[in-house]
């Protein structure tokens, strides 16, 4: 079943323990969480202090997104402040074998993400290891962009890479997830939706977060039912 994942970066930070409350109210099943640190990405936003406060702040699982040019010092840090999901960029690791082994090691579940540019095919061999990948349907840097259409391309592929290697890893998507964007993006496979400003921008996260969870369950099912009567049509 699709899940929503809030992304606190569009959050009211003054108020932001309860701005999570109200959207794990509203359906939100993990709390995502953007890492920037003004080199990989041009922007520069929190750290393992936020993630500690956070952590006494919701049971939710913290996916933490490293946008980073050197996450394997920080991974560490992460882990000690409550993490329980680290994503990585594969173009920021030069070891990414290594640098997933770490984030095991630490007990989270790792992650990787894909920039715009990056192809799904890349990162086949290390897909057994992965707890998500995480495809970025906008740049990295900046909340409130718009979806690039493309995106709904690599999620198809890493759904068939997926079947065809039998494994089980779910797929997650960032940036522009909004009422306009999620009926597609769920019906092109992807199960976590992360979304900052469909949630928080408009000042009440709990009936946005609600609203933007119902728009794609409904697009869930009304996938399901076209394929289960594309099967039997074949049957037929």
């Amino acid at each position: 079943m699709v899940e929503l994942l809030p992304s606190i970066l569009s959050a009211d930070f003054s108020r932001l323990a309860d701005e999570v409350a109200a959207a794990e109210r509203g359906g939100g099943t993990a709390i995502h969480v953007d890492v920037m640190d003004g080199h990989f990405v041009p922007n520069l936003t929190l750290g393992p202090p936020v993630v500690k406060s956070l952590r006494k702040a919701t049971k939710l699982p913290l996916d933490c997104h490293l946008m980073m040019a050197n996450p394997n010092d920080f991974i560490a840090a992460f882990a000690d402040a409550g993490a329980d999901w680290v994503s990585v960029h594969y173009e920021a690791c030069p070891h990414l074998h290594r640098t997933l082994e770490l984030i095991l090691s630490r007990g989270m579940r790792p992650g990787v993400v894909l920039n715009p540019a990056t192809r799904v095919d890349l990162m086949v061999e290390i897909l057994p290891m992965v707890h998500h990948v995480l495809i970025m349907s906008v740049n990295p840097g900046f909340g409130g962009q718009e979806f690039i259409p493309f995106s709904l391309g690599k999620i198809h592929r890493l759904v068939h890479m997926r079947r065809e290697l039998g494994l089980q890893f779910k797929i997650e998507v960032d940036g522009g997830v909004a009422h306009d964007t999620v009926a597609a993006i769920v019906q092109a496979g992807a199960e976590l939706l992360v979304a900052g400003n469909a949630v928080f921008g408009g000042g009440n996260p709990e009936r946005d977060a609600s609203a933007l969870l119902a728009a794609a369950r409904q697009a869930e099912d009304l996938d399901s039912a076209s394929r289960m009567a594309d099967e039997k049509s074949k049957i037929h």
